[in-house]
């Protein structure tokens, strides 16, 4: 498999079950999608923003749920293998993808992983096993989230400098090492990472230490 980031603003995710599982998906894919979750029952679960619609389509009829909210994702998390396959079948012959949450290891060409994801601004980090082991995702999740505090205020902070570097009179050269010295510098991230800190003037000897040591 291999990792994509897909921007899926304005478009519509279906979930078939109202589950943990599925209320976990709805509550992913709602902060940025129209999601719709269909199921007979819902768990005592936060789904976010999605739209519930209590319904209980037989395997014939999900093809209709499909055709109906013409979504690019469909999730599929019911406890029933007959709905969930007919799901997936119409899923993809309408052309949209398909996460299964029922199936873990081997999946079908075409199928979705939705990874663990930790965000931190303007970043953020994937962790997938390709659905083998939910368990080691949410691991490695947790430790991720500690190491990149405040990595999403150095992605803005590096955006402002890349910007000002443009105007300088420093060679391309000059400007991608300035960069990634602050990138790398401790004290900058320590400057982030604190509320009485000056990130940018740390920067700012950060790239001037740079300069005067390529002189």
């Amino acid at each position: 498999m291999i990792p994509l980031v897909h921007d899926l603003s304005g478009e519509t995710v279906l979930v078939f079950g109202g589950g943990p599982v599925g209320a976990r998906k709805a509550r992913r894919f709602a902060r940025e999608t129209r999601t719709v979750v269909v199921s007979p029952e819902f768990a005592d679960r936060d789904f976010g923003d999605a739209e519930l619609v209590r319904a209980a389509p037989a395997p014939d009829d999900v093809a209709d749920w499909v055709d109906r909210f013409d979504p690019v994702l469909v999730v599929v998390a019911t406890n029933d293998t007959d709905v969930n396959d007919a799901a997936a079948t119409a899923a993809r012959s309408q052309g949209a993808m398909v996460n299964r949450a029922d199936e873990s290891g081997d999946r079908d060409a075409g199928s979705v992983v939705v990874p663990a994801t930790v965000d931190d601004g303007a970043v953020s980090v994937a962790i997938t096993t390709g659905g083998s082991s939910p368990a080691l995702s949410k691991y490695l999740r947790e430790r991720i989230e500690r190491d990149i505090d405040g990595a999403g205020a150095m992605a803005d902070l590096t955006a402002e400098l890349r910007a000002e570097l443009k105007e300088s009179t420093r060679t391309p050269a000059e400007r991608r090492a300035a960069i990634r010295a602050v990138v790398r510098d401790p004290t900058v991230w320590k400057a982030l990472r604190s509320a009485d800190a000056n990130p940018r003037r740390e920067a700012a000897r950060v790239i001037t230490n740079t300069t005067q040591g390529d002189s």
